[in-house]
Parts: structure tokens; sequence; C-alpha cells
């Protein structure tokens, strides 16, 4: 089964040194316009990551992705208005 990812959203000044993340995870995206990019980590070792990236000197700000943790079972409780139209 596959791990548990967590994503990372990496605010960078310059673009060009966003090789050296990969190291720490797999590379989604790179914007190099907005100067940011996405990276993946294990679950598991996201704070130890985290800790170590934030040391470099070109990433200015990092924020984690909520997006595993948004729910996507959605049950239909409202009543069905079509019927109220026939």
């Amino acid at each position: 089964m596959y791990p548990q990812r967590t994503g990372l959203i990496l605010w960078v000044s310059d673009s060009r040194h966003t090789k050296q993340l990969e190291k720490f995870g797999t590379i989604h995206y790179v914007s190099k316009r907005m100067h940011y990019v996405v990276l993946y980590v294990n679950s598991d070792r996201a704070e130890e990551a985290t800790k170590a990236i934030q040391k470099l000197s070109f990433v200015k700000k990092i924020e984690r992705s909520y997006r595993n943790e948004i729910r996507t079972e959605y049950n239909s409780n409202v009543p069905d208005k079509a019927n109220l139209y026939t």
C-alpha cells in the first residue's frame, strides 16, 4: 500500500534552487512566476523535513496543505427539489 503523504507549500526567494528540494520528497509543481513549490513528503517524516527545509537560505515560508483533512464523503440529507417542479 502507498504511504500516507503530506503536501507542503514552500515559498522560495528564487526558483533556481528548487532542485535541492528533491532529497526531501516529491516535487509536484514549481511556480516560477509566484515563487512557490508544492512538495509531497511522507507523513511520518513531515516534521523532520519541515525543520530541515526551513534551514535552507532560499526558503521564505512553509505552509502545510490541508487537502487530506478535507472531508470527501458526502451525504444528501437535502430533499430532492426535482419533484416539486413536476
